[in-house]
């Protein structure tokens, strides 16, 4: 226990009962067990995928979070149906971004469809993926050993892929899903379920070439094995910039081995708590605005948002320049992608994964 910080008896102390899918990193922190116990709570957690989360019965949970709107907007919806309003918070944003190895981002500059950040220095850890080359290479069914891989050292017979977690269960890759949509209508959401499916069936090959995967794949991205198993893995960038900030104050230096592909048409996750209960509604203001939460958010990798604002400020940037280890740039000139309707993109879900069909929440 830190000094200084009383914390309240345990019979003041309120248990939320939550699902949550990826951000569980950060209720998961010790520290920010600590400080949420300062303030009378103790979140037990459920974990599982956002859309599994959408999909199952929430009764009896204080507050759900999922990773990205899509998800929470299916329970949102849902229980305005059924004349149970909730409220929904957004305490911070991260990104999806693809996680891979230097010698294979370095070989994907070489042939042409990643380029260096700017200002990345001797060894970035940030490049600028060109999406609609990178798809190119996978439905041309070009493989690692095509585009010179061995000139980094290394040796993979494998096509050239992103890897995502489950479809059906992950925000994560119904996301990355979303993004390779855009990308492959030419910049565009699909308007009409007939379209949507005609893309759907589409772009599957593009996803699912080596199937799919249901780990956590930044749990596999970030294992001793997995530049073999998954060398391009879709993820968080906090899962990135968490793992570089406890690598940098173990080492004293970045972890210059993985290192991020940033699609140049990118989306902005928007993870949504999204609170059912008065307790829910208690816990999910103080994550939103209590300082000491949000800076916690911050050291584990996460874009937080300004007080009273949308925007995010470059309080993440000067963390991560305080410790030695690069900012990423986020470019004005990167497309913005949109996703289909939810319907559109439930239907499409379903189409790519084999997904059995969304049932709603209880």
């Amino acid at each position: 226990m830190a000094s200084g910080h009383l914390m309240l008896p345990l019979q003041n102390v309120v248990t939320i009962e939550a699902k949550m899918a990826s951000k569980r990193d950060f209720f998961e922190d010790p520290e920010v067990e600590r400080l949420l116990l300062k303030h009378g709570f103790r979140v037990h957690i459920t974990s599982m995928g956002s859309r599994e989360i959408a999909n199952q019965d929430i009764k009896g949970y204080d507050v759900v979070f999922p990773s990205g709107q899509p998800a929470a907007d299916l329970i949102t919806r849902e229980r305005a149906a059924a004349d149970r309003p909730a409220t929904t918070y957004r305490p911070f944003v991260s990104p999806i971004v693809l996680a891979t190895y230097r010698e294979y981002a370095e070989a994907l500059r070489e042939k042409g469809v990643a380029e260096r950040q700017p200002r990345s220095g001797g060894k970035p850890l940030y490049y600028t993926l060109d999406m609609g080359e990178f798809l190119d290479l996978t439905k041309a069914g070009r493989r690692w050993d095509d585009i010179g891989i061995s000139r980094q050292g290394v040796r993979n017979g494998n096509k050239i892929l992103a890897q995502s977690s489950d479809i059906c269960e992950a925000n994560s890759a119904g996301t990355y899903l979303g993004l390779v949509a855009f990308v492959e209508y030419e910049n565009d959401a699909p308007d009409t379920e007939p379209e949507a499916e005609k893309l759907a069936r589409r772009i599957k090959p593009l996803l699912v070439e080596q199937g799919l995967p249901s780990s956590e794949k930044a749990e596999t991205y970030l294992s001793a094995d997995g530049k073999g198993i998954s060398p391009i893995a879709v993820i968080y960038e906090h899962q990135f910039l968490a793992h570089q900030i406890r690598y940098e104050a173990e080492h004293g230096t970045p972890d210059t081995e993985r290192v991020l592909l940033y699609p140049s048409t990118r989306f902005v996750t928007e993870p949504q708590l999204v609170a059912l209960t008065r307790d829910g509604d208690r816990l999910g203001d103080l994550v939103a605005t209590d300082p000491e939460l949000q800076q916690r958010a911050m050291e584990l990798g996460f874009r937080v948002r300004e007080s009273g604002s949308d925007a995010t400020g470059d309080q993440l940037a000067d963390f991560l320049g305080e410790r030695s280890i690069p900012a990423p740039v986020t470019s004005a000139d990167d497309t913005k992608a949109v996703l289909p309707r939810l319907p559109l993109l439930e239907r499409m879900i379903q189409i790519v994964g084999d997904c059995p069909p969304s049932e709603g929440t209880q």
